[in-house]
């Protein structure tokens, strides 16, 4: 776990030092135990490490007899077994990253096809007039971001390092803050930073002169309509599945736990991981100390005790949230309004005292079909039927000027094309999340908050052979009887029935509403007056959503704002406000 960064140039020279310097700096926080660049004529690479496989040779960049050099940014689970199958080849570490620098020399822009695991990668080609390849893991877990630019292509693990190396203009995308306001998120390539794009989950880029010449993408999931399976054939298959990927994402040379909130992909995890380790397995669960939102700690406390885990918990409040969101919003520079963020920023903090590593449970609702919309798409609309997304979060509130329009064109895009592909309605709703929600928000907040704190999150659903297993699972093996993840649930009930997995699903809050409410006739006059929401909206309306934000829907709103106007604060206005309280953010000028 890394971050990486780098510039081509267009005009052949030298990329320029201040810049790289700029970048590595702003790196810093993603790589406490070394850094690394590496200079090949109009192309430079940057790495900050975070050491966990290969503790004392795994120091990047490194390079092949062929004079390439490649910098990483995650972790290849498969690369014992990519050793093995290379056998003669030169290794100089036993780095996991090493085998896809002699892959990239194999099979050139398709060397990532053979790679399992989560990995933003760049290799820097001399020869043939020298390119730069950029390639990201199909689920996206690792971010990976560009900018082409007047002195040439800019990349970085994060939109605020290639920002703060001064190439670019500082400006808003606005076609993508609107999608942002409605979605919480930004879809696709584009974020609300103009100019900046993200290299796509699973694609590859290659660049010469400080130009994209090339592109290719491989995919997350498999192809196809959903397969016939018995219910225990699919049961014994994903056994194998979740056992071989709990397995593989354990390869650490340091210690490791998990992030444990009791719900049902969690509780799978750590039944796999105690059965897997030696020892008891590290667990971390975050509550809150207001009464009005469910918390989970009881639940994950006794589910630690029945398999003998050690259990850590942490707790997230209203004086937390005042405190620390300006950091959390400054952090999470490519912005996602997800109020899990709160917790998962605390939960990181305190695990980083004792780990380098924590494995989570993101993408199994996903992979799973566990959200309520995916039984709202089986019906058709006379039923009460509709499209995922199909509402966002300012429609009918009357706060903004005008509200958007247009913000749901890439996710409609995506599901007319899962259907040309052969899907029906329930994989079509679940392969647009795999495309966007679960990059561009979930796999976010995990980056964000965990790199900030120097720890690496490992997702072991998000694996090619748990999504071979369940992606193309009948429909009634992902719902029945109203309930989605329907064969994880039997699995888990097998294995571990104290985890009562068919009981109705507890879901997951964070009380922001409440915290903003309490504070909402503040909060709601300084929100309004910030310039970026005074383009967006009506000052009188946003004090009067705050007033309102102890409703559901207007909560949700108020808290998109709030994220939104500290995000610009710190993102395009340039200002400093990771030390400072929420009120203190926005009073500053």
């Amino acid at each position: 776990m890394c971050g990486i960064a780098g510039i081509m140039t267009r005009d052949g020279s030298a990329p320029p030092e201040a810049a790289l310097n700029a970048m590595m700096d702003a790196l810093s926080h993603r790589g406490p135990d070394g850094s690394g660049r590496h200079y090949g004529g109009d192309t430079a690479l940057l790495q900050t490490r975070l050491a966990i496989i290969d503790l004392t040779t795994g120091d990047q960049p490194l390079y092949e007899p062929g004079g390439a050099a490649l910098v990483a940014n995650g972790e290849i689970y498969n690369y014992i077994e990519l050793r093995a199958r290379m056998d003669g080849t030169p290794f100089q570490t036993a780095s996991d990253c090493e085998p896809a620098l002699f892959l990239y020399r194999q099979s050139g822009d398709a060397f990532a096809d053979e790679l399992r695991g989560m990995y933003a990668i760049a290799i820097h080609d001399p020869t043939e007039g020298g390119s730069l390849i950029l390639a990201r893991d199909p689920f996206g877990i690792k971010p990976l971001y560009y900018a082409e630019t007047a002195t040439g292509l800019v990349f970085a693990s994060e939109p605020g390092v290639i920002l703060r190396s001064g190439l670019l203009d500082v400006a808003l995308d606005q076609a993508a803050r609107d999608i942002f306001l409605q979605l919480q998120f930004s879809c696709g390539r584009f974020l609300p930073i103009a100019g900046i794009r993200r290299v796509l989950p699973g694609e590859t880029l290659v660049a010469r002169q400080g130009r994209i010449v090339a592109r290719r993408q491989r995919q997350a999931l498999p192809t196809g309509g959903p397969e016939k399976i018995s219910e225990q054939d699919a049961l014994d298959r994903l056994d194998a599945a979740i056992r071989n990927s709990v397995r593989v994402h354990q390869r650490s040379d340091v210690p490791y736990g998990l992030f444990l909130s009791g719900g049902i992909d969690s509780s799978a995890i750590l039944s796999m991981m105690a059965e897997l380790n030696e020892s008891p397995v590290i667990a971390f669960t975050a509550g809150f100390d207001d009464g009005s939102v469910q918390d989970e700690r009881a639940h994950a406390r006794m589910l630690a005790a029945r398999v003998g885990a050690q259990h850590e918990e942490v707790t997230f409040g209203r004086e937390d949230f005042f405190r620390l969101l300006p950091r959390i919003a400054a952090a999470v520079d490519d912005p996602t309004a997800d109020y899990a963020v709160l917790p998962s920023w605390t939960l990181a903090e305190r695990a980083a005292q004792d780990l380098k590593v924590v494995l989570c449970g993101e993408g199994g609702d996903e992979l799973f079909a566990g959200y309520g919309r995916y039984r709202s798409v089986q019906r058709p609309w006379w039923l009460g039927g509709k499209a995922i997304r199909s509402r966002g979060v300012f429609d009918r509130l009357g706060v903004l000027h005008d509200t958007p329009t247009g913000w749901r064109d890439s996710i409609a895009g995506r599901e007319a094309l899962d259907r040309q592909a052969g899907r029906n309605r329930l994989q079509s709703a679940q392969a647009t999340d795999c495309e966007d929600w679960l990059p561009n928000d979930l796999l976010v907040k995990l980056d964000r908050c965990l790199m900030a704190h120097g720890l690496e999150g490992r997702t072991p659903f998000l694996d090619p052979a748990v999504a071979e297993a369940a992606f193309r699972l009948p429909d009634d093996l992902k719902i029945r009887d109203g309930k989605g993840k329907w064969l994880l649930r039997q699995w888990l009930n097998k294995r571990l029935p104290e985890a009562d997995p068919f009981a109705p699903k507890r879901g997951f809050t964070v009380p922001v509403g409440a915290w903003i409410a309490g504070d909402a006739a503040r909060l709601g006059s300084l929100v309004a007056r910030q310039a970026c929401i005074q383009d967006i909206a009506r000052p009188d309306r946003v004090e009067a959503l705050f007033a309102a934000a102890s409703k559901k829907r207007e909560g949700q709103a108020a808290w998109v704002l709030l994220f939104y106007a500290l995000w610009h604060k710190a993102l395009i206005g340039g200002a400093a406000i990771r030390d400072a309280s929420i009120h203190e953010a926005l009073e500053a000028a």
